[in-house]
């Protein structure tokens, strides 16, 4: 009753027999067939052919169910057979926010292309909830991220840790009471942020304009958690999703964001913003490779995390 699961696939993909027959280059009339034959065998019927669009019987979203385990396993196998037919080939499905597509993968994957060239990447730039959905139905191999999922069907192991800093824009009069503790971009670059002595309190920005991330996004819930700490209620012109996009607005001098000291030291940092150092402990975190437990991780995949996880 699976043996032709990528007709119910395609059509509940395309929500309707005319266009999953078009996308599977059969005929409608041979693709309500097929799947007439399969309901046959089950005995009860996959779809509800009298709403619109076509739905699901309760038995067919259980179908669905058992049909896309089946087909990540076999995507699992024929990553294991690839393995042992072509040592260190094959293709790696990555998954990254916009930060670490544009600026940490392309420097990773460059790297280990010098030592293993027959290795192809793909890579998917979307937030971190929708990147850890695909890494959790089999769509990626392996995700780059500074969350921590809840989700005990995904292994993390350590690629570095960083530590997050105020990006404060330079026309704000904050920072010519703190000269003593801000920085350039230079200095982060050259690690003089991680010597002691240099943290100033977050309460010493408190009546400044601030451009927050999402609650859903780690960066968001660790600034957050710092304003509450200490009694303040931020003043957010704008919620976003991406930090390279926070840090854009800051550098436009519009408000105060809370960036990595990996942006700073990859991206092409703004001489119009200060940096600040923060005392608290919840501003230093680990980025993380993340793939799924009990799925097959390709012997490519694990040269992958090894080579850059040393």
């Amino acid at each position: 009753m699976f043996k032709n699961k990528e007709y119910v696939l395609t059509v509940i993909k395309e929500k309707g027999f005319t266009k999953a027959a078009e996308r599977l280059f059969v005929s409608q009339p041979s693709l309500s067939a097929s799947i007439k034959r399969i309901e046959e065998k089950i005995g009860v019927p996959i779809f509800d052919r009298s709403s619109n669009p076509i739905s699901l019987t309760e038995v067919g979203q259980e179908y669905l169910k058992y049909a896309l385990e089946i087909e990540e396993k076999e995507r699992d196998f024929s990553r294991y057979v690839a393995d042992h037919t072509n040592l260190l080939k094959g293709t790696i499905k990555l998954g990254g926010s916009s930060f670490f597509s544009s600026f940490v993968l392309p420097d990773m994957i460059s790297e280990f292309n010098k030592k293993h060239p027959k290795i192809n990447f793909e890579i998917y730039e979307d937030s971190t909830k929708n990147l850890m959905n695909a890494l959790t139905l089999g769509n990626l191999d392996l995700v780059i991220d500074n969350a921590v999922p809840d989700d005990d069907n995904i292994i993390s192991k350590v690629y570095t840790s960083e530590r997050l800093l105020l990006a404060v824009p330079k026309r704000f009069a904050v920072n010519d009471k703190l000269k003593k503790y801000r920085m350039t971009a230079e200095d982060v670059k050259s690690d003089l942020h991680l010597q002691d002595g240099l943290s100033v309190g977050l309460d010493k920005f408190q009546e400044e304009n601030f451009v927050l991330l999402h609650h859903e996004n780690d960066t968001g819930k660790r600034a957050e958690k710092l304003f509450k700490k200490y009694g303040i209620t931020p003043r957010v012109i704008f919620h976003l999703d991406q930090q390279v996009t926070a840090y854009n607005v800051s550098c436009t001098g519009m408000g105060i964001s809370f960036v990595s000291d990996t942006l700073v030291k990859r991206i092409g940092a703004s001489p119009d913003v200060c940096y600040y150092k923060l005392p608290d402990k919840s501003t230093v975190r680990n980025i993380y490779f993340y793939h799924k437990k009990n799925h097959y991780l390709s012997l490519s995949a694990r040269n992958f995390i090894d080579y850059n996880t040393k």
